[in-house]
């Protein structure tokens, strides 16, 4: 069961680091709503393809618990990490563009590709 979790978490981590880059590069070169356009936009492709890869490889849990542990984990890390460590503010989470609308893609994406690639395999 551990290895298992820390692979998931290793699923959750790659996507969370795509997502971050995309909000550093796009805040860097471009206007923060801008940035958390492209970010809205590309964070359910990140996890398409990641869901994807997870579920035909692992497919430990359920698609619904499999989003709700990336979620989990992803608004972990945004909380921790950019909210108190980077940003010392908890500002971003009254942003609906920029923090609500991508966790609710992210679970999307992770839910139903699961349901789809287990559909496909049975």
């Amino acid at each position: 069961m551990k290895n298992e979790a820390l692979i998931l978490l290793m699923y959750a981590f790659i996507g969370w680091v795509l997502c971050a880059a995309t909000m550093g590069i796009g805040m860097a070169v471009t206007s923060s709503t801008t940035a958390q356009i492209i970010h809205a936009i590309l964070a359910p492709v990140y996890f398409i393809v990641i869901s994807y890869f997870y579920f035909t490889r692992h497919h430990f849990l359920s698609p619904l618990q499999t989003a709700l542990a990336v979620l989990g984990f992803i608004i972990a890390m945004d909380f921790f990490v950019v909210a108190l460590l980077i940003l010392h503010s908890l500002e971003m989470f009254s942003s609906f563009l920029g923090t609500w609308l991508p966790f609710t893609l992210i679970f999307l994406s992770t839910w139903i590709t699961g349901s789809l690639v287990i559909r496909s395999k049975s």
